[in-house]
Order: C-alpha cells, then structure tokens, then sequence
C-alpha cells in the first residue's frame, strides 16, 4: 500500500487523476476501522490532512460552505446557529475523540445508509461540492447516494466541500441506538423548517439503500401548515395531522431486518422520531415568532 501526502489542493486532484482507485484519508474514522479489520485493502491512500483548505467554512448570505474535512467537533462549536440539524447531529457521532477528527465530507466518502450528517444535510438542503483535474461540479445531496456505500463522485472525483443552506427556522435531529453515541444507527430522523419558503425537509438514515427524504410527509405537513395558516399563527399542531405526518414519513422507509432491528422495528421507530421531533421544532417555531403559547424552545 503506497501512501501518498499531497501539501495542496492541486497536488491532491493530480494524486486522484493518476490513481482514481486511492482512497482519500483525513480524519481516517471510516477508513482505518476497515484496514485494520482487513475489511478494504487499497493500492493508494491520499492523506489530506496537509491540504488547510479542506478545515476552514465561509458563511455567506444563504449558504454555509463547510470543508470536507472540517471537524464534528467545530461544527456544534462554532456553526450551531447556522446549521442547528447538522449539530445535533454531530453530537451523536462516536465519541469526543472520533468528533475530534471526523467531518461531514469522509461521512459522506463513506455513503453508508447509517451516516449521521446525512438526514440533516437531506433535510436542510445541500450541495457536494466535487473536483477533479477536469473541473469541479455541484451534485444535489438528493441526488449524491446511489447506492449502499456508493455515491455519485467519478473515480477521479475528491469532495472539497459541501454547500449547505443556512437554517430560517427550527431543525431537529434524533436517532435510535443502544445508546446515545458511540453506536450505529438502528434508524435516524433529520427534520427542517423553512418558513421562508414555506417548506419542510426531511431526511431518514439507515432505514433504506440509502438515506431517503420523506417527499410526500414534507408536502403533506407543508400544505397543511399553510391551509390553515399555522406558519402565520403558530398555533399548536392538531394531533391528528401529526400523526398523519409521522405515517407518510415511515411510508417512505424501505428497511431491511439486520443485526441491529427489524424492518417493522424501523418503520415503527421512524414514525416516533418523526412525531417527536416535529413536536420539537414546531416549540421552538412558536416561540421565534413570539407566541404566547407553547414552552421553551428545544432546538439547538
């Protein structure tokens, strides 16, 4: 295994073009778990962690461009406003030391079902930024999952960056597991209000191929929110379009029965998490506009 240590960005994208099969290493979570369990063995690893590009983020008018390697770590310190989901979600990734060194671009390298970034990336709204020596192209994070473990990216392809719409309102994540952290996800739920546009997001992990939005939970709750003016009202939620909601989100599951739960299980426990966590966002959205009503708010 010949290990290759590009400084820059441009010696990187040469390094990819010459050996499209190397896999690129930052924080090396993923990565070095299945080497030393002899589970990948590549010809080439592509270390980045010279590359002082891939740990800085800009935030703009609407958008955050995150780095690919930015760590979990940064992300809840210092981007907690911007992308509330993202942080949540962040907290649930392994242990202070995995959050340490693990980022939201070797998540989505991985394309595992189970990532924790991508129901809120779903969610909010997000572009992967991919470069190769050819050019760089933007890929809508709906369409960056192909596959189990298989994205879009070209073999000659690395993640720079991802581009990730700044919240306007409330976003929750949760997710189910033996226990809060340090474990895979039996299934997750990334939920996202945008006022501004009228709109929801959702995102589901590990609970089909790939992670998946609910489309028809999202005009559901979208539509209804608006038919009876609740986005201006903030009023409470009816129980009854709540639990319709929570059903057409579980509708767009398609799991499997594995070590960690059954399919029943997961279509069950999506629902619960969809129910409860637009319970949450929709607390916090009274309160942003300054309702009388409803408690304090839980989003981060």
């Amino acid at each position: 295994m010949d290990f290759l240590r590009p400084a820059t960005w441009g010696e990187a994208l040469a390094a990819k073009a010459e050996h499209p099969s190397a896999v690129p290493i930052a924080g090396g979570t993923d990565v070095m778990v299945e080497i030393n369990f002899d589970h990948r063995r590549p010809a080439h690893l592509i270390d980045l962690t010279r590359v002082a590009d891939l740990y800085t983020w800009e935030v703009g008018a609407e958008r955050v461009r995150l780095g690919a390697a930015v760590p979990y770590t940064r992300i809840m310190t210092h981007l907690r406003a911007e992308l509330p989901g993202l942080a949540l979600a962040a907290h649930t990734v392994g242990s202070p030391q995995i959050r340490n060194r693990g980022s939201v671009g070797g998540n989505l390298g991985a394309a595992s079902p189970a990532g924790d970034c991508h129901p809120a990336l779903l969610a909010a709204g997000a572009e992967v930024e991919a470069e190769s020596v050819r050019g760089t192209r933007l890929i809508p994070i709906d369409d960056f999952f192909t596959g189990v473990k298989r994205s879009a990216l070209e073999p000659d392809e690395l993640i720079r960056a991802v581009r990730i719409t700044r919240a306007t309102g409330p976003q929750q994540f949760a997710k189910v597991g033996t226990r809060n952290a340090m474990v895979i996800a039996v299934c997750a739920f990334g939920l996202a209000l945008h006022p501004e546009q009228r709109r929801v997001g959702t995102g589901i992990g590990s609970a089909a191929p790939t992670p998946v939005r609910a489309r028809t939970a999202e005009e559901f709750l979208a539509a209804a929110l608006a038919d009876a003016d609740l986005w201006a009202s903030g009023e409470p939620l009816p129980q009854t379009l709540v639990r319709e909601f929570a059903e057409l989100a579980s509708g767009a599951c398609n799991p499997i029965d594995d070590v960690r739960g059954t399919a029943a299980y997961r279509r069950h426990a999506v629902a619960v998490l969809a129910r409860r966590t637009l319970g949450w966002a929709w607390e916090s959205y009274r309160d942003q506009i300054g309702s009388t009503e409803g408690g304090a708010p839980r989003c981060a």
